[in-house]
C-alpha cells in the first residue's frame, strides 16, 4: 500500500493509477471500519484531517475521469461514504486547501516515490511513454537544482549523491 506523492498523480502510469483508486477504497473502509489504515507506508494519514485523504481520493478520481478510465458508482459511493464516516468519527469539519499532505508529500516522498516507479520501468512494469513522462514531471519538479539537461537527470543527481 501506498499513497503516490500528490504531485505525480497527473503522470502516475495507468496500472499504478487504477491501483490507487482501489487502495484508496481500500484504506477507506479501513479506517471507517477501524479507524487506522494498519500499513506502515500510509498510517500518516492519521496525522492529517480527514479531507486530506478525501481531497487526495478525489484527485485520484478526477485522472481516472480526465484519462477516460470508468469508475464504478459502487465504489465512488464507498468511499465517500467511509471517508464521511472516519471524518464524522474524527469530528473533522470539511474544507479543501491546494497543499494536501504539506509535511508528508514533500520532496524526500517525491524521489521515494520516483526511485519506486523507476525500478518499475527498470524491471519492465511501466512503458518507457510512461517513464517519461514521470521523468518529465519530476525533472521539472527539481529544476530548481540547477539541472540542465534531462539526459543529467537521475535520482544520484538529485539528491546530490
Amino acid at each position: 500500500m501506498r499513497l503516490w506523492h500528490k504531485d505525480l498523480i497527473p503522470v502516475l502510469p495507468r496500472k499504478q493509477l487504477l491501483a490507487q483508486w482501489r487502495e484508496c477504497v481500500l484504506i477507506a473502509k479501513n479506517l471507517a471500519e477501524k479507524g487506522t489504515p494498519n500499513h506502515i507506508l500510509v498510517n500518516r494519514i492519521l496525522d492529517y484531517p480527514a479531507w486530506h485523504f478525501e481531497r487526495y481520493g478525489h484527485l485520484i478520481e478526477e485522472e481516472m475521469i480526465k484519462r477516460g478510465y470508468n469508475i464504478t458508482e459502487i465504489s465512488r459511493f464507498k468511499f465517500d461514504a467511509y471517508t464521511t464516516s472516519w471524518a464524522m468519527s474524527k469530528g473533522n469539519a470539511k474544507f479543501y486547501v491546494d497543499e494536501i499532505f504539506k509535511y508528508w508529500h514533500n520532496d524526500t516522498y517525491l524521489l521515494q516515490c520516483f526511485s519506486n516507479l523507476q525500478e518499475k520501468y527498470n524491471c519492465g512494469g511501466i512503458t518507457q511513454e510512461e517513464y517519461d513522462k514521470v521523468v518529465h514531471s519530476v525533472y521539472l519538479h527539481f529544476s530548481v537544482f540547477n539541472v540542465h539537461r534531462k539526459s543529467d537527470f537521475d535520482l544520484y543527481n538529485i539528491a546530490g549523491v
